[in-house]
């Protein structure tokens, strides 16, 4: 299993990397091996403004569509576009090629908050 020590996680296996105030978020190489072949990844909130563990979208696998939950505050100003045509990358590389959405955070101290790689590590077992 693959997780990150530069990287933050949200219970519901979202991970964050932070640079300055913009967040790049995806789904952890442990979501995306439960979820299976992702078929599908759907972003309908690109300038809107979200709260944590609101809904900002979903992503659809060959067995199941699962909303994706921020793990941060923020405005959403990026969707990977490449997962149009690819959607396969969140499978292949999630934490690089297969990111989802960036979020221009509303407070970065909020990202101490999140999971750690070791406690990540321990919360999937």
């Amino acid at each position: 299993m693959n997780i990150p020590e530069e990287l933050r996680y949200s219970k519901e296996h979202e991970w964050v990397r932070l640079e300055g105030d913009v967040a790049t978020i995806g789904i952890t190489d442990y979501a995306q091996g439960e979820l299976g072949d992702i078929v599908f990844v759907e972003v309908d909130t690109i300038g809107d403004t979200i709260a944590v563990e609101d809904v900002f979208g979903t992503i659809e696998a060959v067995k199941t569509v699962s909303d994706m939950f921020s793990p941060l505050a923020g405005e959403v100003i990026e969707f990977n576009e490449g997962l149009e045509d690819d959607p396969e990358l969140v499978n292949s590389d999630p934490y690089n090629q297969g990111w989802i959405v960036k979020l221009r955070v509303s407070d970065v101290s909020d990202v101490q908050g999140l999971l750690s790689a070791a406690d990540y590590a321990n919360l999937i077992g």
